[in-house]
């Protein structure tokens, strides 16, 4: 076998594994939409301004969408009498926010670069703009991800994980999608911002023993055990407004909002992490970085796979 058979077979083998993101580049719209990235920042910085909790849920929009089909924006796609999307699949629905700001940044991205700048590429960058506009490390967002013209209901059911998963499940989930586990803790830290609705916590403050009892008795006056359901409380406890390592801190004290989120520190294998995170917040910051941008890597559309949608509600 030559040696251009191996590279192109070597070439083919890491394609379809869905793991070459070489094509993207963060001056990938240097030329073609040079005030991209401007105009998406101080949209972000408006909308946290005006509501601090849309810094989270951004978050977790490009999150919900990458592990979906990949970075492709899939999660934004509407539901149409011929076409399911992802936004009423159970760890979406009712849940899900942010897509008015999308809307927003979209049209705005598109009078000025009609046609250049994917839906996809608005969402990795608008999730590392909330976290810097809620205090926390900037990173470099890599670019030139493409639309999808489909999505996934199924694996949006089966692929994200939820608020009573146990560690082991944690862990897996990540795994599925290339990440250890220290690199689901970091990423586990997004909850230092954002609230969640009584229905995701219920179980927890009522029926969990690892929890702080002063703690479960605070979250009960707003969350009844029948009811309730979309009453929110913060994640972070003590700065919800802040991305910080405080979400570490509120574990070692068993006041993790989640029941996914104490599985991290109730004496299993990433004990010893969310400790070295509560300790040092620097570190926590690089991981957290460099675990988002490896997220953002995931299967992208790129080249002439996918497209760049006009409205990132519908397909072209």
């Amino acid at each position: 076998m030559t040696l251009s058979n191996i590279i192109v077979r070597f070439f083919l083998l890491f394609s379809l594994k869905g793991i070459v993101s070489a094509q993207l580049s963060s001056t990938f719209y240097g030329k073609t939409c040079p005030n991209a990235l401007s105009t998406i920042k101080s949209e972000i910085v408006s909308a946290v301004n005006k509501e601090p909790r849309m810094g989270a849920s951004l978050l977790r929009l490009h999150f919900h969408d990458c592990f979906v089909q990949g970075c492709d924006a899939s999660v934004l796609l509407d539901d149409t009498s011929s076409f399911t999307g992802e936004k009423s699949a159970g760890p979406n629905a009712n849940s899900t926010r942010g897509f008015d700001v999308i809307d927003t940044i979209k049209s705005k991205v598109e009078s000025s670069c009609p046609g250049v700048v994917s839906c996809a590429d608005i969402l990795a960058v608008a999730a590392r703009d909330s976290v810097v506009a809620l205090g926390g490390a900037s990173w470099s967002v890599p670019l030139g991800r493409r639309d999808s013209t489909t999505a996934s209901l199924s694996s949006a059911n089966s692929d994200l994980p939820g608020p009573s998963s146990s560690l082991s499940s944690l862990i897996s989930s990540f795994s599925n999608k290339g990440f250890t586990a220290k690199e689901m803790v970091a990423l586990s830290g997004s909850h230092t911002i954002g609230q969640a609705r009584c229905t995701t916590f219920r179980t927890r403050i009522y029926n969990d023993t690892n929890i702080d009892s002063s703690f479960a008795t605070s979250l009960q006056a707003n969350c009844p055990s029948t009811g309730g359901d979309s009453t929110l409380s913060p994640l972070d406890t003590t700065s919800q407004n802040t991305f910080d390592n405080a979400y570490f801190k509120n574990l070692q004290s068993k006041k993790g909002l989640l029941h996914s989120d104490q599985e991290l520190f109730n004496g299993g294998s990433t004990d010893s992490q969310v400790n070295a995170y509560s300790s040092n917040p620097a570190s926590f910051k690089t991981d957290f970085a460099n675990a988002m941008i490896k997220m953002g890597n995931l299967s992208p559309l790129t080249g002439s796979s996918g497209q760049i949608r006009t409205n990132c509600r519908k397909t072209n």
